[in-house]
């Protein structure tokens, strides 16, 4: 395939991934929400929410964990700089610990949500309805690879959160926090059975390891 059809290709993509966006365009403000961080035994839970404009035409945005880190940081970058309105919500580890992943993660939503600078109209969200939130919302399955505005929310929350686990990483070296994010690595484990949980770590993620 020759650099233009490449070109051709990834534009032909963009518009499918845009579908969602045409079919609620006359609800106003539409607002992609996506979370990383649900998986790791440590570190924060972070939600993305992002409003692209109409149409948008960056290309590549798509589920974050289909992109190297270098593409997501430049992409990242774009839709900061071209997005209506963006935010990102962080729920610690200890308030994991406290009410679980699943209600942390909606608290991170609903935070994001909540610093947009712009109030959405609708939401759509990658495969969960969000509760206590008043906006109207769509669910999508595998939204992350389906809604543009979803994508860009999944972008925005993974590097967030990676650039979190890096800084972790100064802090706490003999994890390699920096390498695997504090997903359940065999390094990773080792680490921890070697030298303990840190405070980071989600100790309610870690009883069937540490036994």
């Amino acid at each position: 395939m020759t650099k233009d059809e490449k070109l051709q290709a990834e534009i032909e993509r963009t518009r499918r991934i845009q579908q969602f966006e045409r079919e609620f365009a006359a609800c106003g403000h539409i607002c992609g929400i996506d979370e990383a961080g649900r998986g790791p035994l440590c570190g924060p839970v972070v939600a993305g929410a992002v409003i692209l404009p109409r149409d948008c035409d960056i290309l590549y945005i798509n589920d974050s964990k289909k992109h190297s880190e270098k593409m997501r940081d430049m992409l990242y970058e774009r839709i900061a700089a071209d997005a209506v309105a963006w935010a990102v919500g962080i729920v610690s580890p200890e308030r994991i610990d406290e009410i679980n992943i699943l209600q942390a993660t909606y608290e991170a939503m609903r935070t994001a949500i909540g610093k947009l600078k712009v109030t959405p109209d609708i939401l759509l969200n990658d495969a969960v309805t969000i509760p206590d939130v008043a906006i109207k919302q769509v669910a999508i399955v595998k939204g992350d690879a389906k809604s543009q505005s979803i994508a860009a929310a999944s972008i925005m929350a993974k590097v967030t959160r990676d650039r979190i686990m890096k800084q972790y990483d100064v802090l706490y070296p003999q994890y390699g926090f920096a390498k695997h994010k504090g997903y359940g690595t065999k390094a990773h484990i080792e680490a921890l059975k070697q030298y303990g949980p840190c405070p980071i770590h989600r100790m309610t993620f870690l009883k069937n390891i540490l036994k």
